[in-house]
């Protein structure tokens, strides 16, 4: 108390009157202050109207239906630019009774010479003249045309996106550049120093042979001679239809971009011509689980003054589920509680340094590399699975470590750890979420696979909903899961498949003792 009334005397602070300042306050001129309280109302100036947040419709995502099943959708967001897209339920997992690679070819191919614009280049000028950029993006089960340029020239891009999906030329001298580009990305695909891409089509594979999400995404070697215009027209024809396509829009009127789609995608025929919706691959994900190995001399990766050690990439993964199931939530949790990374990183419980493959792992064993956990979710089925690098020497051990960290997470869940994990997701969400491309991204995937939207603030109410009870559920249930391990490198001392599959079922996780008479 003395101490306080001490500070008190200084004048550090004096409590004001509640309608005025404390009296015998004086301006350095000598003259008084006036005794006006900033908690009063101020005499002949109007009473202040203070802004009130908007109700949660100006966040909701609007959706409509035209006549030809082709939806729209879109999501309000201030500022000048917009992010327009066409999104095409098509992707590697419809090509099973095509030949693969038709959609590395088609990403490739995106934003060339259409029959209204006679070369790539006068796209680029077009979309210029609005500030624009244009990408396009082909994943396993969808391809997105994209464009980011400013909101009035909304008609333009729409007219754009239109006629690169619909009337694409496909000239010869398009598709074999497209094929010498596809052989340059698959030559520096092999010699990467990250495998990440090459293990992530490997895992796939091993997951799910010769099916549906198991098929390549990258177009292999021998087929880039042999797609052609009429292979591209004969694929186009049956999965670039109005009803397996999303037209999404960020940060512009729904009205307008609805407007926009009646003039350039109603009534449009491709120049492909009609196809059959029959013709369409429905098939269901079937996992089966299983190894897909690659023996590789990895020593010389990376070259020069400081040169990457040779290393043994593994990745072990187990089946988990679709995004549409109530599970996906416990999982996307699950994978950032598992978090990990490289091991070098700077950073506190942001860059996930308290996640179970840091303490656990790379906290402890200092020869490993890399340990960091994925979660590819799709809408029948999903794949958690881990990453991890290290020596060849020390494959078996690494193996182990591995397969040890997939038992414990069965195991008792503390509640700080659950919180932290709970918490990063929310804000990674809500981070991401901030960018105009990511939410047009997550608005036309979402209204692609579910004619519906949920909102950031839906989703963080079910992330904080999880309990340990639903971690131990998803993750007892995904062990009684066949393993798709993935292996990469020098693979001497990679333990078989039946003793990893004997470790994933076993109660600590530890591989089958092997004896050996001479080393």
């Amino acid at each position: 108390m003395a101490a306080a009334m001490a500070w008190l005397r200084r004048g550090a602070w004096v409590p004001a009157r509640r309608c005025g300042l404390a009296a015998g306050r004086n301006y350095s001129g000598g003259g008084a202050y006036p005794s006006v309280s900033l908690t009063c109302p101020l005499p002949g100036v109007p009473k202040a109207v203070f802004a009130t947040a908007e109700g949660r419709e100006r966040f909701e995502t609007r959706v409509t239906v035209l006549e030809n099943g082709l939806r729209v959708a879109s999501q309000k967001k201030f500022g000048q630019f917009c992010t327009v897209g066409l999104l095409v339920n098509s992707g590697s997992r419809h090509e099973a009774k095509y030949l693969s690679g038709i959609s590395h070819f088609l990403e490739k191919l995106a934003f060339s010479s259409t029959a209204q614009f006679a070369s790539k280049d006068e796209i680029l000028l077009t979309l210029e003249k609005h500030g624009g950029i244009c990408d396009c993006q082909a994943s396993r089960d969808t391809i997105m045309y994209a464009v980011s340029a400013d909101a009035k020239g909304l008609d333009t891009v729409v007219n754009l996106l239109a006629d690169v999906a619909l009337q694409p030329r496909l000239s010869d001298e398009e598709i074999e550049m497209t094929r010498m580009a596809i052989r340059f990305e698959l030559e520096d695909l092999n010699m990467r120093p990250d495998p990440e891409p090459l293990l992530t089509e490997m895992i796939h594979a091993a997951a799910y042979r010769d099916n549906t999400v198991g098929l390549n995404r990258f177009c292999p070697v021998e087929n880039t001679d042999k797609i052609d215009r009429e292979v591209l027209h004969s694929y186009l024809r049956h999965y670039y239809t109005p009803e397996r396509m999303v037209l999404a829009g960020v940060g512009i009127e729904h009205e307008q971009l609805v407007e926009c789609a009646r003039r350039h995608l109603l009534g449009v025929e491709p120049v492909w011509g009609s196809g059959q919706s029959s013709a369409v691959d429905r098939s269901v994900a079937q996992y089966t689980g299983g190894i897909v190995k690659v023996e590789k001399d990895m020593s010389d990766v990376s070259l020069g003054p400081t040169p990457i050690p040779e290393l043994t990439h593994i990745m072990i993964g187990l089946e988990s589920c679709s995004f549409l199931e109530e599970d996906f939530i416990p999982f996307a949790v699950l994978n950032m509680m598992m978090g990990g990374g490289g091991s070098f990183s700077a950073g506190g419980p942001g860059k996930g340094m308290f996640t179970r493959l840091y303490l656990n792992v790379l906290n402890r064993h200092h020869w490993m590399y890399n340990a960091t956990s994925y979660h590819h979710s799709y809408e029948d089925t999903g794949l958690l699975c881990i990453h991890a690098s290290a020596d060849p020497k020390q494959v078996r051990e690494m193996v182990e470590i591995i397969t040890r960290e997939f038992i414990l997470m069965a195991g008792a869940v503390g509640e700080v750890e659950l919180e932290r994990a709970k918490t990063q997701l929310k804000s990674m969400l809500m981070m991401n979420l901030e960018s105009r491309p990511v939410i047009f991204e997550d608005v036309g995937r979402q209204v692609l696979a579910t004619n519906t939207r949920k909102l950031p603030h839906e989703l963080c109410a079910l992330i904080s909903q999880v309990k340990s009870t639903d971690i131990k559920r998803v993750v007892t249930k995904m062990l009684h899961k066949k393993p798709a391990v993935a292996a990469l490198g020098d693979l001497t001392d990679l333990p078989s498949y039946e003793h990893i599959q004997m470790a994933l079922s076993s109660k600590d996780g530890r591989l089958p003792r092997v004896y050996r008479l001479f080393r």
